[in-house]
């Protein structure tokens, strides 16, 4: 690993990532081909807690969070910090203090592919965590790593500038310069489709997605009592709905 501090790293506009985490991190998964989900072992380290931001991103060895401290003086006004690990762990790598300092200078949140502590400090500040462990177990600050390196999350690459949006469905990764191009698509979608549950509850567009699926869904043949049967898969779905209600 090259021991590197980069400076300098391009961002996106906050408006525009304001815009984006405004339609929750499951929406925008969707909008964007289902891409970027940093996976269900990230989790917030408190509940209702949502955050979007420019990612700056640290590379610390397991254990060790020496460049997590040397990360905060290259933080600004809404930025994530982004950390990961040269392998596994599951230590406390941050906590209250740390949230301070990083309150201090207008960051966001906090993503960590290990562990944290202090949750309640954490909760009562109202900084935003998402961690892959809660852990009491504490670190060194013995060997250096890197800041502003492209990082591994979850089978993700982050890179330095990424927009990074979390919510209670999780976290999500959106490569810097695609925030512009996910809202608009998230508005044709409102638009023509009537996402909103409100819009499916009174009957509206919400339903009309589903219209050309059930068209043309594939037909499937079961034989009972000896006898061919032609059932479409629609009524097969509802047929289940209501076995299930009953249960």
């Amino acid at each position: 690993m090259r021991h590197v501090v980069v400076t300098g790293t391009p961002r996106s506009s906050l408006d525009r990532i304001d815009a984006l985490a405004a339609y929750g991190v499951a929406t925008v998964h969707e909008a964007l081909g289902r891409t970027g989900y940093l996976g269900p072992g990230l989790r917030p380290a408190w509940p209702r807690c949502s955050t979007g931001g420019n990612a700056v991103t640290v590379l610390c060895w397991p254990g060790d969070n020496l460049m997590i401290h040397v990360a905060v003086e290259q933080c600004q006004e809404g930025d994530v910090l982004v950390v990961a690990t040269t392998s596994p762990s599951t230590d406390g790598m941050f906590g209250e203090l740390l949230a301070t300092s990083l309150r201090s200078r207008g960051v966001r949140g906090l993503v960590i592919d290990a562990g944290v502590r202090d949750v309640a400090g954490l909760r009562a500040m109202g900084f935003p965590v998402w961690s892959a462990a809660v852990s009491a177990q504490g670190t060194v600050k013995a060997t250096p790593g890197a800041v502003n390196v492209p990082v591994t999350v979850g089978g993700q690459l982050v890179r330095p500038g990424d927009t990074i949006l979390g919510d209670d469905d999780g976290v999500l990764v959106v490569p810097r310069g695609r925030p512009g191009a996910g809202h608009l698509r998230l508005r044709r979608q409102s638009r023509e489709g009537g996402r909103g549950a409100g819009g499916v509850r009174e009957g509206g567009a919400g339903a009309r997605p589903l219209r050309p699926a059930r068209a043309t869904a594939r037909t499937r043949h079961y034989v009972r009592d000896g006898r061919r049967v032609r059932t479409d898969v629609t009524a097969c779905a509802r047929a289940t709905t209501a076995v299930c209600d009953a249960w």
